[in-house]
Order: structure tokens, then C-alpha cells, then sequence
């Protein structure tokens, strides 16, 4: 009776995606990655970072090392969204998830392997960017290249949610 309740909750179990922190997409003894140290916080001059007229910054790192073991687990990251996409209604579709507010937009883009290139049929309203949000999704390690910087990893989000400061626990 035990080994056909295993055979029938084994599938649940599965499907709970394992928690990731952007230190886990860099491998054990990669070298030292210099990450931006002055990150937007000033929204005041979000208006100026987000304009199209200054030069696009230097990708510190656009091809770090990968963490290859992570290739098709179900994960869930925490991040803020990078706009690559979106529909006409105002739904992005395609972004860059990012470890601080303000990576890639006149700042230089973090390290490649602290970059996931996601898509999703979801999409997330243009309004809502300036807040970190969950995605959860099977993560692919896979380079990718856009306007902005290069990924070291991809994801087609299964689910994307608002982060909240006591999700950490």
C-alpha cells in the first residue's frame, strides 16, 4: 500500500520548484565576478535611465561560466524584469530577469550567468516592472543574445507573481 501512495504523490513532489538566489547560477570556484555596485534606487531619475538617448553600457561579463547541472530543473528566482517584448495591450512577454532594479538600462548588464532570458504567454503589465517579481519555470542553460546583454540561462515562466519582503521567511 506504501509503494502505490509513493507511485501516486511521487508526481507532486516533483512539481514543487527548487528555491534559487542568483549566487547559485554562478559555478563553485568560478573566478570573482565584479557585479554593479550602485544599482538605481533613485526612481527620481528612472525617467532618464529608461530614455532611449544615452549609449547602452558595457556587459561586465557576457559569457561568465554556468552552473550546467541546473539544465532542467524547476526553479524559482526571484528578480526584476528587464522589458524585451510585449503585446499591444501592454503585457510584457519577453524579458531579461535581473538580480537588482536598474540592470541593462544605462547601467552595465550583470555577469551573463546573472541573466535568465525568459518568455511567457502570461506577461506581466508594463506597470508593474518596478517591482521584483517570483518566476517559476523550468530553466534552461542555454546562451542567449539580445539588444540588451546576453543570458547565460532561459526560461518559458510557468508562473510569475509579485515578490513580497516576507516571502523570505
Amino acid at each position: 500500500m506504501s509503494v502505490l501512495l509513493l507511485l501516486i504523490c511521487a508526481p507532486l513532489w516533483a512539481a514543487e520548484p527548487r528555491d534559487l538566489t542568483w549566487s547559485d547560477l554562478i559555478p563553485p570556484g568560478a573566478p570573482p565576478q565584479q557585479l554593479q555596485t550602485r544599482p538605481l534606487h533613485d526612481f527620481a531619475q528612472l525617467g532618464e535611465a529608461l530614455s532611449e538617448d544615452g549609449p547602452a553600457a558595457s556587459q561586465l561579463a557576457p559569457a561568465a561560466p554556468v552552473v550546467e547541472e541546473l539544465d532542467g530543473v524547476l526553479a524559482k528566482l526571484p528578480g526584476y524584469i528587464v522589458p524585451l517584448d510585449m503585446t499591444d495591450e501592454g503585457r510584457v512577454i519577453e524579458f531579461l530577469l535581473v538580480p537588482y532594479f536598474g540592470a541593462c538600462i544605462h547601467v552595465p548588464p550583470p555577469p551573463s550567468n546573472q541573466i535568465l532570458h525568459v518568455r511567457t504567454e502570461l506577461g506581466v503589465m508594463i506597470d508593474a516592472l518596478w517591482q521584483p517579481f517570483w518566476i517559476e519555470g523550468e530553466l534552461k542553460v542555454e546562451h542567449s543574445s539580445s539588444e540588451l546583454a546576453e543570458a547565460g540561462y532561459r526560461m518559458e515562466a510557468q508562473k510569475i507573481y509579485p515578490y513580497e519582503l516576507d516571502d523570505e521567511g
